[in-house]
């Protein structure tokens, strides 16, 4: 499923023509790329819900938290994004690339995901695809996309 998410993302994300909208198309087309139906449908309805995201129930809460305030994993989350992985998303806050509402858009979609744990290359491709689609956001998206490709060598936090 991540593949997929990964293909569409580097296939659309510069072209000038529209992103099909059409589900059954993006099947299609997907299919011919040589992906199962099954990870398509669960990609697309990963996107889906990315883009649902953005009016989610929480968001009137989060436009007025504290910026001191430090987010507290579930059991489950630490478990799927390890130190490293929380790690990152708190640098990604600290240099604003993330507020809290980007965060948790992130970690909502990294949750949804259909692995047992993220490593720390697709966490950064979800950071990647959740600023994409979030308005307003094209600066910090640029600069992630500055951190994931002009990737100094070592750690980046």
């Amino acid at each position: 499923m991540f593949d997929i998410l990964v293909y569409l993302f580097e296939n659309y994300i510069h072209n000038e023509s529209d992103i099909y909208v059409n589900h059954a198309d993006l099947t299609k087309e997907l299919s011919r790329a040589g992906f199962h139906d099954d990870d398509i449908f669960k990609a697309l309805k990963w996107l889906d819900s990315l883009s649902a995201l953005q009016e989610s129930h929480i968001k009137p809460y989060l436009t007025k938290v504290n910026s001191t305030a430090v987010r507290i994993y579930t059991v489950e989350e630490q478990r799927k994004l390890d130190v490293a992985d929380q790690g990152f998303l708190m640098f990604l806050e600290q240099i604003n690339v993330l507020d809290a509402n980007t965060r948790e858009m992130v970690i909502d979609r990294a949750m949804d995901l259909d692995s047992a744990a993220l490593s720390l290359e697709d966490l950064k491709w979800v950071v990647l695809m959740v600023l994409f689609n979030v308005p307003g956001r094209e600066n910090a998206y640029a600069q992630m996309e500055d951190l994931i490709f002009d990737e100094p060598d070592g750690p980046l936090h």
